[in-house]
């Protein structure tokens, strides 16, 4: 009975200090309508679009769950070029039902224009840098933990890869 009270013990010390706190995000699209590709094949633009920031947003605030409690990440986008590129289906080999299809070849990287500003939580900046250009040349061939239905998988992987190499003591340290 008592190794089952240290362990419960135990399990609840570390549940609480690894807690659910997190730093927060907040992401302005800045001029959505004109990045370079942000282009659906079966929707609306604007849904699209829409569906396209929520879920860049949340894998954001996903990766933001490792950053100290207290911090806010601030980050305007000023451009979003999405992996592959959209064609109609006739002219990939598909019919000419009038639909279109994103077509992922390695030419077609995914790239990303944005400013960031990570302030703690009396409003002091900890790290900023204006207009980061974030592109994969080798989104195709780099491991990439996602699976292979993950949405936007090749954009969030390169988000990934660049919030671990900008806030490796950040990330470590909570």
């Amino acid at each position: 009975m008592k190794i089952l009270t240290l362990m419960v013990g135990a399990t609840l010390l570390v549940a609480s200090n690894t807690s659910f706190a997190k730093a927060d995000v907040d992401i302005t699209w800045e001029n959505p309508k004109k990045f370079r590709d942000v282009q659906p094949t079966m929707q609306s633009r604007a849904k699209f679009r829409a569906q396209t920031f929520e879920r860049l947003e949340k894998y954001m605030n996903k990766l933001a769950e490792g950053l100290p409690e207290g911090q806010t990440l601030a980050i305007t986008v000023t451009n979003l070029d999405l992996a592959g590129r959209v064609w109609p289906s006739s002219f990939v080999g598909l019919g000419s039902g009038g639909s279109e299809v994103r077509l992922i070849k390695s030419v077609d990287i995914p790239r990303i224009t944005f400013s960031y500003k990570l302030v703690d939580s009396d409003g002091t900046v900890i790290q900023e840098a204006e207009e980061v250009k974030l592109k994969d040349m080798g989104f195709q061939t780099r491991h990439n933990p996602f699976f292979k239905s993950e949405s936007l998988r090749y954009e969030k992987n390169m988000l990934r890869r660049w919030f671990n190499d900008e806030f490796p003591s950040l990330v470590a340290s909570n």
